[in-house]
């Protein structure tokens, strides 16, 4: 086994990202005796937007929501992250195919 070596301290983060950037982490790291990590309280960030919808929209998504018993906030998040996937594929499949 090889010897590791030590990883500097670092003054920003900054620093340390041109670290890692420039440097391979297996001189530093033995990722055998690493363990998996495990954060159920971790919630991704999320940003308060302001959209107008028609009344009719928000009608037709609080249905849904209802019908799915969720807060409907929760199923226009679920129906645009299906929508936004949807248009990544397509566009992924686009892009090979030219």
């Amino acid at each position: 086994m090889k010897k590791l070596k030590k990883i500097p301290q670092f003054k920003s983060q900054a620093e340390e990202l041109r670290f890692w950037d420039t440097h391979d982490s297996t001189e530093y790291v033995d990722y055998k005796k690493i363990e998996l990590g495990f954060f159920p309280e971790l919630k991704p960030s999320s940003k308060t937007i302001s959209i107008r919808l028609p009344e009719s929209l928000v009608e037709a998504i609080k249905l849904l929501a209802n019908k799915q018993d969720v807060p409907y906030q929760s199923m226009l998040k679920i129906l645009l992250a299906e929508k936004v996937r949807e248009q990544l594929r397509l566009n992924n499949r686009k892009g090979r195919a030219a």
